[in-house]
């Protein structure tokens, strides 16, 4: 039996609004993404306790705000999708697809916010920060007001704010060690490699391992902060 295979896809009748999406996969696929989504979630809600508990003994209360943003952020979007994916398919599954979606902007922009508010120019920090979570709110909006309408259009705008932090990369980086840097570059690599597979729909387990590279890049990310954490003020 073939693990890795290309398989035929069928699609979920459109509702009133919405395009149709393709929902085919197998016992093997749900289970395997089952596992990854359930063990997600575990690890994150654990991962998510001690970094505050962490932040509360070690940052400042600046950082211990933006922290909890961040960890809020983490967990909305490991909750999220586990609903979302493992949800049987119906017309509910399509509400829950408008969170999903939403929750990937709010983890870009709550990951953003501690680093960013590290920054030794607070009021470029803050407006960055301010920046940050205005794209994010817009992508947002297309998601709820208009589902599956602009999905193409939602990976673009994933991948350019996720990236973004680019644009003003001299001053980041002034401000953050140089493991912070690294974990996050690694991190918006894998994520950015991860979304091959989730275009490759015709591949088997393409949802399941698409899901592994996010929760290896959630993972860098979540260790960029914690370095920051334990090296704050």
């Amino acid at each position: 039996m073939t693990i890795f295979r290309l398989k035929d896809l069928t699609a979920f009748p459109p509702l009133p609004g919405r395009g149709a999406k393709h929902w085919c996969y197998d016992r093997a696929e749900l289970i395997a993404d089952s596992i990854v989504h359930v063990t997600g979630l575990s690890l994150g809600l654990i991962a998510a306790t001690v970094l505050i508990v962490l932040a509360g003994i070690y940052a400042s209360t600046l950082n211990l705000v933006t922290t909890a943003i961040y960890a809020v952020g983490l967990i909305a979007m490991l909750a999220f999708s586990a609903v979302y994916n493992l949800w049987p398919v119906s017309p509910v599954k399509w509400v829950l697809r408008r969170f999903d979606h939403s929750a990937i902007y709010v983890l870009i922009a709550a990951t953003y916010t501690p680093f960013l508010a590290q920054m030794a120019d607070r009021r470029l920090g803050f407006l960055l920060i301010g920046g940050v979570w205005s794209v994010a709110l817009i992508g947002i909006a297309l998601k709820v007001f208009y589902p599956g309408r602009f999905d193409k259009l939602a990976v673009v705008l994933y991948l350019a704010l996720g990236w973004s932090g680019v644009m003003a990369y001299d001053s980041i980086a002034a401000s953050l060690s140089s493991t912070t840097l690294w974990l996050i570059a690694i991190g918006g690599v894998l994520y950015s490699a991860g979304v091959i597979f989730h275009a490759w729909e015709r591949l088997r387990f393409q949802n399941a391992i698409w899901h592994g590279f996010v929760l290896l890049a959630a993972a860098c990310h979540y260790s960029a902060v914690l370095d920051t954490v334990l090296i704050a003020n």
